[in-house]
C-alpha cells in the first residue's frame, strides 16, 4: 500500500489565523515505552523510537469467523472497519477516554502496526485553582495504562500554540462577532488531523486512527484515484460525521475509524471484555479545553464585560441587563435571570451590544427554515448534482432535515453561498455554526450558516429596533415589572 505524505496545499477552514506548519521534533515531549516483561516480545526495545519502528505483524484472520485475542472472543464485526484483510502502520490518536482506546484495542487485534499518541493541547492555566492537578495528566495516566496492555509504544505531542492560535483564538473573536463559532469542527481540521496529520508526515504511517463514531470507505487500490466516501456510523445518536464534515478529501484519505461499525453500547461491552483501566470513565462533556472552567468565565476573561440592556422582541419593553451580547447565543434560555419566563434569546444586534428576548420562541409563525451557508467544502471538490434530494444537519446529533439549496456567488465573487431550504421549522439555527449536507448514508460536505436569513427571521418589532439604536440608554430608565405569562405559574 502506498504511505501517505502531507500537501502543502492542504485545504483548511478559513480564515486561517495563521498557517499551521510541519512540527520540529521538539514538539513530542517523549515516548512511553511499555514496561516489558519475560513473556513480552518489546522486551529488547530501544529507548529511542526509530521512524521505520514496527510490530512484527500477526497473520491474518478470516472475516467469516471469531478470532481470539489476548483471551478476548471478537466477533468479526468487531474488527469490520478496521481493514483486518491488511497490515498496516497505523498512528492512533489516544485521550485517554474508553472510545479511543477500543479503537486502538481493535486495531491491535486486527494485527496492525499501531503507535498510539496522546496531544497536548491548550488549556486555561490561569484556571489551575479549579483543579487538584492538571486535567490532562488524569487523561495521559489512562492512556499509558491502556498501552502498557498491548505493549503498544506511546508519544506524546504539544499542539498548545497551534491549538491556541488556529481554534481558541477563533473561537474567541466569533463570540466577540456576535456568531456561535463550533471547537469540535476546527480541533478535527485544524489539529487532529491538521497539525497532527502535518508532524507525522514523514512517519511512514498507512494510516492515522481515532474513536470517531465515524466511517470512512477508500477505494480499492487498483482505483486510488477515486475519493474516499464518509459515511454515517451504525450508532446515529453518537455519529459524528457532522463533526468531521468540513475535512478536506486528503484529509479524509487518510483516516481510518475502528468504532464506524459498532454502537456505543458494544463500545463498551468491548471495554470491559478488554479489561481496559478507563473501562468505567463517562464521557467527556462540552468544550474539550475548557474541562471544568465555566464558559462564561472563559468568556469573561477573555473578551471582558459590557454591560448592555435586554429588549424584548415583541414589544420594545426594556426588561433588564446583561454583561454582553458575546454570553449569549441564538435559542439560549440560562442565565438571563428573568422572571416570568421561561425567556429565550432570539436576536442580538451587535452594533449596539443589545440582545432581544422573547416567551414565544416556538411559536409556529417565528420559526426559520431557510438560511445561506458559506465557507462550502464537498468531499467530491464540487456541490451535487442532485440538491434538491438532499438531507441536513444543523448540529450534532441523529436529527436530519431534508433540504434543497440553489448556488450563489459570494459578494466578493470567489466563495459560493448555497441558500438552503429545510422541510421542517428549525427554532436554533444560529450565524457561525455549521450545516452538513448528506446524500442518504453519505456526508457529502457541509460549510458555515451565516448571518443572512430570509425574511421570514424572528420579528423585531420597531420600538425594539428604535430602543436598540438609542445612544444614550440612561434615558430608558428602569426595567419594566414584567407580567407573568398567561397559563404560566409566578
Amino acid at each position: 500500500m502506498a504511505k501517505f505524505i502531507v500537501s502543502p496545499k492542504l485545504l483548511r477552514l478559513k480564515p486561517r489565523l495563521t498557517p499551521i506548519v510541519s512540527l520540529p521534533s521538539s514538539h513530542f515531549l517523549h515516548y512511553h515505552f511499555p514496561k516489558p516483561t519475560s513473556s513480552s516480545s518489546t522486551a529488547s526495545l530501544p529507548q529511542t523510537l526509530p521512524t521505520s519502528y514496527s510490530l512484527p505483524p500477526k497473520p491474518l484472520s478470516p472475516l467469516n469467523t471469531a478470532a481470539t485475542f489476548n483471551n478476548v472472543i471478537l466477533d468479526p464485526r468487531h474488527l469490520s472497519c478496521c481493514m483486518p484483510d491488511k497490515r498496516l502502520k497505523v498512528a492512533v490518536l489516544l485521550s485517554g477516554g474508553v472510545d479511543s482506546s477500543v479503537a486502538l484495542r481493535l486495531l491491535h487485534a486486527a494485527g496492525h502496526s499501531c503507535t498510539a499518541f496522546y496531544l497536548k493541547i491548550w488549556f486555561q492555566e490561569d484556571f489551575e485553582n479549579y483543579w487538584t492537578e492538571c486535567p490532562w495528566e488524569e487523561d495521559l495516566k489512562y492512556a499509558r495504562a491502556v498501552c502498557d496492555q498491548v505493549d503498544v509504544p506511546l508519544q506524546v505531542v504539544h499542539l498548545t500554540d497551534e491549538y491556541w492560535n488556529n481554534v481558541v483564538s477563533y473561537i474567541i473573536e466569533e463570540y466577540r462577532c456576535g456568531r456561535t463559532p463550533n471547537p469540535d469542527v476546527l480541533c478535527n481540521t485544524r489539529i487532529k488531523f491538521g497539525a497532527f496529520m502535518d508532524a507525522v508526515y514523514n512517519m511512514d504511517y498507512d494510516y492515522i486512527a481515532s474513536g470517531h463514531y465515524a466511517n470512512v470507505v477508500h477505494p480499492s487500490a487498483d482505483q486510488s484515484n477515486k475519493a474516499s466516501i464518509l459515511e454515517l456510523s451504525q450508532d446515529m445518536v453518537k455519529d459524528q460525521t457532522y463533526f468531521l464534515s468540513h475535512l478536506s478529501q486528503f484529509q479524509l484519505k487518510q483516516l481510518i475509524f475502528p468504532l464506524g461499525c459498532l454502537s456505543k453500547d458494544e463500545v463498551r461491552q468491548l471495554a470491559a471484555k478488554f479489561d481496559l483501566p478507563n473501562k468505567g470513565r463517562k464521557d467527556s462533556q462540552g468544550i474539550c479545553f475548557l474541562g471544568k472552567i465555566r464558559f462564561g468565565d472563559f468568556v469573561a476573561r477573555h473578551i471582558g464585560e459590557m454591560e448592555g440592556i435586554i429588549i424584548e422582541a415583541e414589544t420594545g419593553d426594556f426588561l433588564g441587563k446583561h454583561r454582553g451580547f458575546w454570553f449569549y447565543t441564538i435559542g439560549q434560555r440560562q442565565g438571563l435571570r428573568l422572571p416570568g419566563g421561561p425567556w429565550y434569546v432570539v436576536q442580538k444586534d451587535v452594533k449596539n451590544n443589545v440582545v432581544f428576548v422573547s416567551r414565544n420562541y416556538f411559536s409556529l409563525d417565528k420559526r426559520r427554515r431557510v438560511f445561506r451557508v458559506g465557507s462550502l467544502k464537498w468531499f467530491s471538490g464540487s456541490p451535487p448534482n442532485h440538491i434538491d434530494q438532499l438531507q441536513c444537519k444543523v448540529r450534532h446529533g441523529p436529527g436530519f432535515y431534508n433540504c434543497n439549496f440553489k448556488m450563489e456567488h459570494g459578494e466578493d465573487g470567489n466563495d459560493d453561498i448555497a441558500v438552503v431550504q429545510l422541510s421542517e421549522d428549525d427554532q436554533g439555527l444560529a450565524a457561525g455554526q455549521f450545516a452538513a449536507f448528506y446524500e442518504g448514508q453519505t456526508c457529502i460536505g457541509s460549510g458555515v450558516i451565516l448571518e443572512s436569513w430570509d425574511d421570514r427571521g424572528f420579528p423585531v418589532c420597531a420600538k425594539a429596533v428604535e430602543i436598540a439604536r438609542m445612544e444614550d440608554k440612561s434615558e430608558l430608565g428602569k426595567p419594566v415589572k414584567i407580567m407573568t405569562k398567561p397559563g404560566t405559574l409566578a
